[in-house]
């Protein structure tokens, strides 16, 4: 696995149940600002059965931008998780929003 790999996956480890974190903050929080399409890319080859809660990933508009069936199961782990959506399928970013400076977690390595 390459670095940069290694790197949005340790990130995207660290998001707690009942918190999202968009494409772009993955790819910066990684150390890769600017690469929130290359993360998006990744996700959508991991293997079948990945634990990675890749589902708490989303756009930077608060949306889900997968569609059909993997948008469903990405909105089902999403409430599960407790993330609320609005009736227009959106999320509170303000409310949801992982914020890892406030976490007392540990940090991905830079």
């Amino acid at each position: 696995m390459d670095a940069f790999l290694t790197q949005i996956y340790t990130v995207i480890r660290q998001i707690p149940a009942g918190k999202v974190s968009t494409y772009g903050d993955i790819a910066r929080m990684a150390g890769y600002p600017g690469y929130a399409r290359h993360v998006g890319k990744a996700l959508g080859h991991l293997p079948k059965g990945s634990n990675l809660p890749w589902f708490r990933v989303i756009n930077s508009k608060g949306e889900i931008s997968l569609t059909g069936p993997d948008y469903e199961r990405q909105r089902q782990n999403l409430l599960t998780d407790g993330v609320e959506f609005t009736a227009g399928g959106k999320i509170s970013l303000r409310r949801y929003r992982w914020h890892p400076e406030l976490d007392p977690s540990p940090q991905p390595p830079k």
